[in-house]
């Protein structure tokens, strides 16, 4: 039996597509794919992942995730810059999500900056 996809919608393993940042072996080479492994961290409860890209000036300084909130899947609405030629870039995404049987969904227009050659999230657009 094949693995399960990843939780970020991309049809591979969680290990040879979010996990791979996850670990600390690799660093997100676009804002897209770093909204999508930040989506997998909270689906997987990786707070470390979570707050490491982080951008250092907006980060909280903890993190604790609702255990009643499982993270469902991801949509990417749109994008801005964020390739491997941009330091800034913006993803527009719809996480759906299941807090104590009852399904909802966050929508957000993420701000994203390369740091030190790292994609980090920075904020949200309002």
């Amino acid at each position: 039996m094949p693995p399960a996809p990843c939780p970020c919608g991309l049809a591979e393993s969680y290990a040879d597509c979010c996990g791979r940042f996850h670990d600390g072996g690799l660093s997100a080479p676009t804002a897209e794919l770093l909204m999508r492994s930040r989506f997998s961290a909270f689906a997987v409860r990786d707070t470390a992942y979570l707050l490491r890209t982080w951008h250092p000036g907006t980060r909280p300084r903890q993190l604790r995730l609702d255990p009643g909130q499982e993270w469902t899947r991801l949509e990417i609405l749109g994008r801005s810059g964020g390739g491997l030629l941009h330091n800034e870039g913006t993803v527009e995404f719809r996480a759906h999500y299941r807090h104590h049987g009852q399904d909802g969904f966050v929508e957000e227009n993420s701000r994203f900056r390369r740091e030190d050659g790292h994609w980090v999230y920075l904020d949200a657009e309002a």
